[in-house]
């Protein structure tokens, strides 16, 4: 997994990926018995084609072998080309593949693959540091396999616009994105109004919130949207993606959440799936670029609650994980696995402000998708 390596200086840093299971190993995560470690290869043509175009896969081919040319969104700064692009990619893609394969076969109802949530990658084009959609394989290959329908959430900080894309006229599935507003972030699009295709409209869900954004207002707009539209959907399977950079050490983003926030966000997603889906489950990574204070705690964290066990907030950091972070990389890590935040949201019931931004982006969206689903006849 650690050679998807763009470059020594590229934001998207694989060492967060080994820090993530070094400090799910020293917490003893990975010895319970709840947790079965798959190993996986690298994904088939086959299983890439399922989302991608063929002429796609191979320009990735072609870039690693050094014969392509800057095509389908390859060889960009964020997405430069290098030897490894397309096995280490195709890894990743098979990994989240083979989390819906164990939940086709029973082998389990939840699955995690921290390194996937390559969300930007569209059906035909490489894009904000993504080559292979790994989240859409596996919601693919769920829908291949007999699921009736999949829910997939976003709550990355920027919008997951090539799962949309790539499922836009699929009523199948409900693609569900919780992000800053593109007016003031990449890629720049998941406005309220976009909705889905002709054929699946009201199945793509975007709540753009304003930059700055803290705990209680992401929270209080997650639940004035997120659980209604999931229920109305009646999915058989949950898909999430687990982007961190929302948290406010990110430096790529401007929104302010904390590792407590989003261990929150984690637990109302595995509520949902319990209530919704018998618990069935696929969880993936995605975004997250402070990478020694915030992404391994928060995706320890989403292993856990996956694991059905979660950390307490309070737990102490292994001394052990510190201290190799302090001689590997020359950088004082965070004593606990949390940051003591305070954890309060208003509920939408409560009332909306018309002041708040927040309220003005939640009012937004329910308004575009609600009625759709007769939730909400003050739109009507």
């Amino acid at each position: 997994m650690v050679r998807y390596r763009f470059s020594d200086a590229h934001p998207m840093d694989p060492v967060r990926l080994e820090l993530t299971e070094r400090l799910c190993r020293e917490l003893g995560m990975l010895d319970q018995d709840c947790f079965d470690l798959l190993r996986p290869e690298i994904a088939e043509d086959e299983t890439l084609l399922s989302v991608h175009a063929a002429d796609y896969v191979a320009a990735v081919r072609d870039a690693a072998a050094g014969t392509a040319s800057e095509v389908h969104g390859l060889g960009t700064d964020d997405v430069p080309i290098f030897a490894d692009i397309h096995e280490s990619a195709a890894r990743i893609a098979q990994g989240s593949w083979e989390c819906a394969e164990a939940l086709r076969t029973g082998r389990t109802v939840r699955a995690v693959n921290f390194a996937g949530g390559m969300h930007h990658a569209a059906r035909d084009r490489a894009s904000g540091f993504c080559v292979y959609n790994d989240a859409a394989v596996a919601v693919q290959r769920l829908l291949d396999t007999g699921t009736q329908r999949v829910v997939y959430i976003d709550v990355d900080a920027h919008h997951g616009d090539g799962t949309q894309s790539i499922f836009w006229d699929d009523p199948r599935v409900m693609t569900i994105s919780v992000h800053q507003t593109g007016v003031s972030l990449f890629p720049g699009t998941g406005f309220p109004n976009e909705v889905g295709g002709a054929q699946a409209d009201g199945t793509a869900v975007n709540l753009a919130l304003p930059p700055g954004t803290r705990d209680a207002g992401w929270l209080r707009a997650f639940h004035a949207v997120v659980p209604a539209l999931v229920a109305a959907f009646e999915p058989e399977v949950i898909v999430s993606q687990h982007g961190c950079d929302s948290h406010a050490l990110d430096p790529l983003t401007d929104l302010s959440l904390s590792i407590d926030a989003q261990r929150q966000a984690a637990l109302d997603i595995a509520v949902l799936a319990e209530e919704l889906c018998e618990d069935r489950w696929i969880a993936t990574g995605g975004g997250g670029y402070e990478i020694f204070r915030v992404v391994p705690r928060s995706w320890t964290h989403l292993c856990a609650v996956v694991g059905g066990s979660p950390v307490p907030l309070r737990t102490e950091v292994p001394a052990a994980w510190r201290e190799y972070v302090r001689e590997r990389y020359g950088v004082d890590a965070p004593d606990r696995m949390n940051d003591d935040a305070e954890l309060w949201w208003r509920s939408w019931e409560v009332g909306y402000d018309p002041a708040d931004p927040v309220d003005r982006a939640v009012i937004q969206t329910r308004k575009e998708l609600f009625p759709l689903y007769g939730l909400d006849p003050w739109f009507d």
